[in-house]
């Protein structure tokens, strides 16, 4: 783009109306904004949950967003939820199916109303057991991405399927442009826990796997004062890794017993210098309030 002239917004002009709270819904709203989409964020009466456990985030995810507080179950909420879905594109939901059906908001019923919107539902479980409970911990709890006791650092499967909503939903934008029509998309949380368990699944980082600790170049190492993050998987950077550290084979002991001669930070910087990809673990990223 020539200097001084602003790159057009892929989803300029597209609206899209959400009344998915807590986590994946918001995540995936604040995405297609990003991408220019206008987006109006219908919550119940008593606001976002996500507003009370995380206010920080919760604004942050609902930046530009137009927020609005209506009670679906009122004849006046329903009328101003039609208004607002009258000149949408899309539509996005995280509601059971079943809740979603008893405020008349089933897909069909949808369609019938509002020929050229499209709907993306984030669900727990694919249909037919989309109406079952669950939450992001039981979701990798069922694929084996839990290590108990610890309870995992970030919210795999909430953003994960925070994704894939957004490419169901520019999926459905793109294929009402080339005259499909408009068009239903079922996200299902679980499913995006059963991607991220892929390598698990092939062995790839199960325990003795190639990146499980099988490979000496990829792995955590104790230093001095802290713990270190070594990615030397390719080749050419533990070749270069055994010659800065003048080690004839790539074994962990040999590894372990060097890196412990130095503090964390120490070898980080080290590596950068070299152009080696080390990293040290930081027990809160930067900008946490513990960090």
């Amino acid at each position: 783009m020539p200097e001084g002239v602003a790159e057009p917004a892929p989803l300029s002009g597209i609206g899209v109306v959400t009344l998915a709270v807590n986590v994946p819904g918001p995540a995936a709203a604040s995405r297609l904004r990003a991408f220019g989409a206008t987006v109006t964020k219908v919550e119940p009466s008593g606001g976002d949950p996500l507003a009370h456990f995380s206010p920080a985030w919760y604004e942050s995810l609902a930046s530009g967003q137009e927020v609005r507080r209506l009670d679906l179950k009122a004849a006046g909420g329903r009328e101003e939820l039609a208004t607002l879905l009258d000149g949408a594109d899309l539509l996005l939901t995280s509601s059971r199916p079943a809740s979603l059906a008893r405020l008349g908001l089933s897909w069909e019923e949808l369609h019938a109303e509002y020929p050229r919107l499209s709907q993306v539902a984030i669900v727990g479980n694919p249909s037919p057991r989309a109406d079952e409970p669950g939450h992001d911990l039981t979701y990798l709890a069922g694929w084996g991405l839990l290590s108990p006791p610890d309870l995992p650092r970030t919210l795999t499967a909430d953003l994960a399927g925070a994704e894939r909503a957004v490419s169901a939903a520019l999926g459905l934008l793109l294929g009402r442009e080339r005259g499909l029509g408009p068009g239903y998309s079922e996200v299902a949380l679980s499913e995006a826990a059963e991607a991220f368990a892929e390598p698990l699944v092939h062995g790839l980082t199960s325990p003795g796997g190639v990146l499980g600790g099988e490979t000496a170049g990829y792995g955590l190492y104790r230093a001095s004062e802290g713990w270190i993050a070594v990615a030397a998987l390719e080749k050419h950077f533990l070749g270069k890794l055994l010659s800065e550290l003048g080690l004839e084979k790539a074994d962990r002991g040999g590894l372990e017993a060097v890196f412990a001669e130095h503090p964390a930070h120490w070898w980080e910087e080290w590596a950068a210098a070299r152009g080696l990809p080390i990293v040290a673990l930081r027990e809160a990223p930067p900008g946490h309030p513990t960090a």
